[in-house]
Order: C-alpha cells, then sequence, then structure tokens
C-alpha cells in the first residue's frame, strides 16, 4: 500500500489494517489523527472512520466497525505524539477501540493559549498556514456505508494538516511562554474521568423543568425511559424518533387514552404513529406509578450568578471582584477566561469560600476541585484580594442607621 493509494481507501480488513499499521510504526515524527461519529443520527458515539497520518507514511482512513479492535496500531505508535483538535470529543471512542494515547498536543487547545479569536480547525488552519479547510460534511452521519469520495476528502485533510499546525503553534507557544501551560492542559484532558452516569438522565429532556406535577414527571420519565429503550435497540438518535417536544407535550397533557394521544397535535411523526401503543403504555405506567418523582432536585447544583445578590449577598460581592480579577488577566495573557479558571470552580471557591479566605487556603481548594497548578499560580492570589476588596465594600448590617 502506498501513500497515494490509501488516501482515499478505507481500511476494512485485518489484512489491510495490519500492513497499514506496520507502514505507519515506520514512519516518523507526530501523528495526525481524528475521529467522525454520527452524532444525531445514531444512538452510540462510537466512531465510524478513523483517520491517521504519519510523515513518511501517508493517511489512512479505518472503518472501526468493521476492523474491531485496534491496539496493534496503539502499541505501534505508543512513543509518538498523537495530535488532534479538540481531543477531548474524540478520546472516548478512540479508546473505545483501544487507542489510547499517552501524549496529545491538542491543537483546539493550543489556539485558545494562543488567543486566537477562533478556535475551529478550519479557520485555524486558515489562520496560521493560509489554507481555506472546507468543513461541510462535519455534520454528516458517517454510519453512512459506502461512504462518499467527497467525505473522505475531507476526513484526509482534516489529519494531513495537523503535524504542519503544530509545527507552526510549537514556537508560538514557547515565544508566548506557554508551552508548560499547554502541557498541563493536554495532561489534564488525557487525564480526565468520564463524567457520571446521571441519577436521573430522563431530566435532560429538553422543556422538561415546564412540568409542574409529580405526575406529569411522571408521564415523562416513562415516555423518555421507553423512547431510550427503542433508540438503543435501533441504533438511532433517540430525537430522531420522538423529539423532546413531543414527549414533553404528552406528558403535559397527559392523555386519558390512546386515542387522544394520537390526536395530540404535537405527538405526530413516523415513529409516533407506528409505535402509539409503545408510546401509551409508557403514559399508561406514568399515569399509575406510585413511585412518582420529587418535582425539585436536589443536588450541589449552585443558584444561577444572578439570583446570588439576593440569596447570598456577601457570596456576590466576592464572585463579581474575584470575576473580574481573573478578567483582566484573561486580557494580559490572551487567554479566555475559562481556560485560565474553570468558571465552576471560581464560583464554587465565592460561594463558599474556605477557611481564612486566603491564598494558601484558596490554592487547596481549587487544587481539590482539579485546577490545573499553572491556574493556581496564576489565580489563587488574584481571587484572595478581590476577597479581601470584596469584604471591604460589604455593606455594615450592624451598625446604626444614620
Amino acid at each position: 500500500m502506498t501513500e497515494t493509494s490509501s488516501e482515499h481507501h478505507v481500511i476494512s480488513t485485518r489484512d489491510e489494517y495490519l500492513d497499514a499499521v506496520a507502514l505507519l510504526e515506520r514512519g516518523t515524527g507526530p501523528i495526525g489523527i481524528d475521529a467522525e461519529r454520527a452524532s444525531g443520527f445514531t444512538y452510540s458515539q462510537r466512531a465510524y472512520l478513523i483517520q491517521v497520518f504519519r510523515r513518511g507514511a501517508g493517511t489512512f482512513l479505518f472503518d472501526p466497525p468493521a476492523i474491531g479492535d485496534f491496539r496493534e496500531l496503539n502499541d505501534a505508535l505508543a512513543d509518538a505524539v498523537w495530535i488532534l483538535h479538540a481531543a477531548s470529543q474524540d478520546l472516548a471512542c478512540l479508546r473505545e477501540v483501544g487507542l489510547d494515547p499517552a501524549r496529545i498536543f491538542d491543537t483546539e487547545l493550543a489556539a485558545r493559549l494562543l488567543g486566537l479569536p477562533r478556535v475551529g480547525l478550519g479557520t485555524v488552519v486558515e489562520e496560521l498556514l493560509g489554507i481555506h479547510l472546507a468543513k461541510e460534511h462535519s455534520a454528516a452521519n458517517w454510519s453512512t456505508r459506502p461512504l462518499p469520495d467527497a467525505w473522505l476528502v475531507y476526513a484526509a485533510l482534516d489529519v494531513e494538516l495537523l503535524p504542519d499546525l503544530r509545527d507552526k503553534m510549537v514556537p508560538l507557544l514557547a515565544e508566548s511562554q506557554k508551552t508548560e501551560i499547554a502541557e498541563q492542559e493536554f495532561q489534564a484532558v488525557l487525564a480526565k474521568e468520564p463524567k457520571p452516569a446521571r441519577v436521573d438522565p430522563w431530566r435532560k429532556l429538553s422543556g422538561v423543568h415546564s412540568l409542574r406535577g409529580q405526575r406529569n414527571l411522571a408521564i415523562a420519565r416513562e415516555l423518555w425511559l421507553s423512547r431510550d429503550a427503542l433508540a438503543q435497540h435501533l441504533d438511532v438518535a433517540p430525537g430522531r424518533l420522538v423529539p423532546d417536544a413531543s414527549l414533553v407535550a404528552a406528558a403535559r397533557v397527559a392523555p386519558s387514552n390512546k386515542q387522544a394521544l394520537a390526536n395530540l397535535r404535537e405527538f405526530s411523526g413516523r415513529a409516533t404513529r407506528t409505535e402509539i401503543d409503545r408510546w401509551w403504555t409508557a403514559i399508561s405506567t406514568g399515569l399509575t406509578t406510585t413511585d412518582l418523582p420529587d418535582t425539585r432536585v436536589n443536588g450541589d447544583t449552585l443558584p444561577p450568578p444572578r439570583a446570588w445578590a439576593e440569596r447570598n449577598p456577601e457570596a456576590d460581592l466576592r464572585y463579581k471582584a474575584a470575576r473580574a480579577a481573573v478578567t483582566e488577566l484573561s486580557e494580559a495573557l490572551s487567554i479566555p477566561t475559562e481556560n485560565i479558571l474553570t468558571p465552576d470552580f471560581l464560583r464554587r471557591v465565592c460561594w463558599s469560600p474556605p477557611a481564612g479566605e486566603n491564598a494558601a487556603s484558596i490554592a487547596a481548594a481549587l487544587a481539590e476541585l482539579g485546577a490545573r497548578p499553572w491556574q493556581i499560580d496564576a489565580t489563587a492570589q488574584l481571587i484572595a484580594d478581590a476577597f479581601v476588596d470584596a469584604r471591604q465594600t460589604t455593606p455594615d448590617t450592624d451598625s446604626p442607621a444614620s
């Protein structure tokens, strides 16, 4: 297999795959790697195409469902730096097939740290390499077989430019004294644990917050569970079967019989008609169950900052002062505020400040939350100083009125 012959050919057999592994192992330098999923089309978030480029070897397009296990490729490239754009989006599906890098360079994160105004791959490539990279197939259904050649050209370009992009970014990071910052950020992406499964995943239904009664919530829950089971069985994105808005509308109306459900204007569509018995069974369960969900969810979610002034005035003053300080630092370093410090971390130390409210205790609290060392070094003292300023502006409610 030559570099040119592999360009638009999808590798789908073990023999071809092992030949490609041997060629990639003999290549030089870091690899560019990307994965295409079928988000919005399929239930699973698996990779339906994996693209790999390495200088001296070429570009290889792999069919993960056909190949299955990629451990040989992972072992062959274990010592190489893997270049990805927005690595956090692809690591899960890569790891699912046995591809688990030890070192990465994330061009999207690097673009953020370099202060580029837009960080999509197409705009970053155009900004730094002067090449226009069309992104018209980014939202395509990559579970399609066979894949159109135009899609394959697009997929190949996504990885072929990544080593050149890294070569351009490395000296820019060094010039701006952000090399160590970037390394910490890349390592944090690799080390990040997957989010735990939600206790009540049905509550992520768009619009469920508009349902007031426990019975209505029970119907929404049963409809969501039924739709999710069918979507998983068919490997179809749940929203393509029945939109969230239709489920919420049915839960709000709580129809008393199957005909009333069928007549519901918002509850129309192919899957709603062909599976009407399924949906009515779910609604019937919701109408009769004694397991009624709470209308309020207890958790560790903080109130929105706009409500702080009334609910926790001192926290509100701390947050406003600290946020202003972090914003000023963001502008000085040309790094977005959300990359200077995760916004939720800042809100949490402001809402419930650690004992002492000094730089050391704030640093410990930020470390416990998961902030990187460079973030702690950059912000702990700033936040402590902001807390001092906030205390000085707190109204003295104990003093007599003048």
